[in-house]
């Protein structure tokens, strides 16, 4: 089986290129060294290639024939200077770079990967998370969140709102744009997270109108401003209440329960582990609530022996019964996907998201981690779709291992394409011999 040419390396970059030139260049074209379009693929391959140093990075590309892997691979022309990339780039308005998303998810869409994501009701579970990618006691702009520190020193920092396409079955993450968590001009209160949500969840709406969703999010979500926003978009919801700041939710629960009304079921896994759910269906969530507005409850608690390993409760708009309380509380615990299997590899795993790529005057901060997002999303569909990509993948122990293997390897042979990379490398007989 190969891979759909519309999902191949080059079709994913082409796409990028594709958008990239349709963006309006301002600058004077007589004192243009750099083009536009040069500028956003030589970063976007370094971040492909997992590289924390522009300038190194770049500088170990290049050769006496001009000719070089950022070229073959990126259809780079000339490589700008870190300084010039960094002015070029933070010209360039953050929301251009949205239509790539976009992009990808309908190629997956077309190639009907994306059917292996539905779940309950042929929906997609769409978890909802703040990260912070950027801080300094030095530097900031008009865009950037502050918070006084105990030792009196104000830190300046860039959080974004993140969204990502998970299933509890599968190690791989769809990103969606994401959306900033900045201060605006004409605002007297510091952006927050609540907000970016409100913005977020009508954009991705606007922009995927045919798509079933289904929101995950922490206690910060389970309120009735952002419940209205999720019925108003026609999305459905499964949202975290914590004891703490659902103290009337959780005494209705009980007494629905005392008084019959509530379910309970009780499962034991091959481990031997006892599995609880307990359920209500019409509660709710405050005391001001509308009848009309109640919403269903339901908990999970994990026994081993008498103590109890794990527990969780969540509220949503999904009527609950005994066949799918299950998989609602797989979906529900599935929001950890976010946090593991996204945030955690963009920091972690070599893609060095929280690391200073550039600051700026105004878009760069944010530009760096869209283009660092873009070739996570690359990476995605390349685990998803590209057998090639799985093969080489497995010659090494780690991904860390695996990119610097690329790395290495890019600067000292010169390639005409992407599958000549990676067939390169898995032809190598230092690496086919440790292939599964």
């Amino acid at each position: 089986m190969h891979i759909k040419k519309h999902l191949n390396f080059t079709s994913l970059r082409q796409a990028v290129s594709d958008h990239v030139s349709g963006f309006k260049d301002h600058r004077q074209k007589g004192k243009v060294d750099h083009s536009l379009h040069d500028s956003c693929l030589s970063a976007l391959a370094m971040m492909f290639f997992q590289d924390p140093s522009m300038l190194a990075f770049q500088t170990r590309l290049q050769n006496k024939n001009h000719r070089n892997n950022l070229q073959t691979l990126f259809n780079v022309s000339s490589i700008p200077k870190e300084s010039q990339m960094k002015d070029i780039l933070d010209n360039v308005p953050s929301k251009l770079f949205y239509p790539v998303f976009k992009d990808y998810l309908a190629r997956l869409q077309r190639a009907k990967h994306l059917e292996h994501f539905k779940f309950i009701n042929d929906s997609f579970l769409l978890p909802l998370d703040g990260t912070q990618y950027f801080s300094s006691e030095a530097i900031s702009c008009d865009s950037c969140l502050s918070k006084k520190l105990k030792n009196g020193n104000v830190l300046f920092y860039h959080q974004v709102l993140a969204a990502t396409l998970v299933h509890p079955n599968l190690k791989q993450v769809i990103p969606l744009a994401p959306e900033p968590i900045k201060n605006t001009d004409g605002t007297e209160k510091q952006d927050c997270e609540r907000n970016a949500a409100k913005r977020l969840v009508e954009r991705t709406r606007n922009t995927h109108p045919k798509l079933k969703f289904i929101l995950l999010g922490d206690d910060l979500y389970s309120n009735d401003p952002f419940i209205l926003i999720a019925k108003e978009n026609g999305m459905s919801f499964i949202l975290v209440a914590k004891p703490d700041s659902h103290k009337f939710l959780y005494q209705c629960a009980r007494d629905l329960h005392d008084f019959g009304d509530g379910k309970t079921l009780r499962k034991t896994d091959p481990k031997g582990r006892e599995h609880i759910y307990k359920w209500c269906n019409k509660v709710p969530l405050n005391k001001t609530q509308n009848k009309d507005d109640y919403i269903h409850f339901f908990e999970h608690f994990i026994m081993v022996g008498d103590k109890i390993t794990s527990k969780g409760a969540w509220v949503t708009d999904i009527l609950i019964n005994e066949n799918n309380i299950e998989d609602l509380t797989r979906a529900a615990r599935a929001r950890w996907k976010i946090e593991n299997e996204a945030f955690n590899t963009l920091k972690n795993q070599g893609y060095h998201a929280d690391h200073n790529f550039g600051h700026g005057a105004d878009n760069l901060a944010f530009n760096f981690f869209l283009l660092n997002l873009i070739a996570f999303f690359m990476h995605q569909i390349a685990e998803l779709t590209d057998l090639h990509y799985k093969t080489c993948r497995k010659c090494f122990s780690s991904k860390q291992d695996f990119w610097n293997q690329l790395r290495y390897t890019i600067r000292i042979l010169v390639f005409d394409d992407w599958e000549h990379l990676l067939f390169t490398i898995i032809d190598s007989p230092e690496y086919t011999s440790q292939s599964p």
